[in-house]
Order: structure tokens, then C-alpha cells, then sequence
């Protein structure tokens, strides 16, 4: 069994963020998406999500590609959980290309997807705002 890893906040959780993570799903059998706590956002991006913790875990747990959400507490933490849950391949967005080569050193394959070009959380905020 493949199983892969992803992170994220997944806040105004749109159809970019489903593309991601059916993609990464399609890449093995097994994904595993660690979802930033809101005192992570705030403390290490200094982001304020919209909806809280449970709330987006709640979400990304209805999606049909995600088979397991665990918090991300930490920057550190990528090392540790490609062993914890026995990570063969780490996937983030081509936004952060070059960022996990590292991760390579801890046997998993390091994956950089394309995002969705036309659509971001960042962007659905700055069209509210307006």
C-alpha cells in the first residue's frame, strides 16, 4: 500500500483544494492530510482562519479522497510524520517547489503538484473584502 502526505489550512475549502487532494490521492492508495491548528496559523503564519479546527477538519474528513486528518502543530513535524504513518510520498503545491526536498533523506518522494491557477483562498478573501 502507497501512502501519501499533505498539509494545509484548507480554510474556504473550494474546488483548488479538492483538485490537490485528488490528485494526491491518486498518486497512492492511502492519503493523510495534516491540517494546520488555528494555533499554528496564528503563532507560526500569522493567520486567522475563518473557520476553526474542527470545522475544516470536519470538512476535509466528508471529502472522499482524505482517509485520515491529523493536526500540524509544528513546522518541524514532516520528518517525523513520514515515519509515524509510514509516508512513501510527501505532496504539496508547485507553490512550495524546491521547499521538502529534504524529506527525500527520510525515504519518502517529494511530489510538487500545480495548483489551480484561477482560484485561491487568498484571492476569494481579497474579492470579499472588495
Amino acid at each position: 500500500m502507497k501512502r501519501v502526505i499533505t498539509y494545509g489550512t484548507y480554510d474556504l475549502l473550494h474546488y483548488g483544494h479538492i483538485n490537490l487532494l485528488r490528485r494526491a490521492k491518486a498518486l497512492g492508495d492511502y492519503l493523510v492530510v495534516v491540517l494546520s491548528t488555528d494555533e499554528f496559523n496564528w503563532n507560526e503564519k500569522q493567520k486567522k482562519c475563518y473557520f476553526p479546527y474542527e470545522v475544516r477538519k470536519a470538512m476535509l474528513e466528508a471529502i472522499r479522497y482524505v482517509d485520515l486528518v491529523v493536526p500540524e502543530t509544528c513546522w518541524e513535524q514532516k520528518r517525523t510524520d513520514i515515519h509515524k504513518y509510514d509516508i512513501d510520498i510527501f505532496v504539496m503545491g508547485d507553490d512550495w517547489k524546491g521547499k521538502f526536498d529534504f524529506l527525500k533523506e527520510e525515504g519518502a518522494e517529494v511530489v510538487y503538484l500545480p495548483r489551480t491557477p484561477e482560484i485561491s483562498t487568498t484571492q476569494i478573501k481579497a474579492d470579499l473584502k472588495k
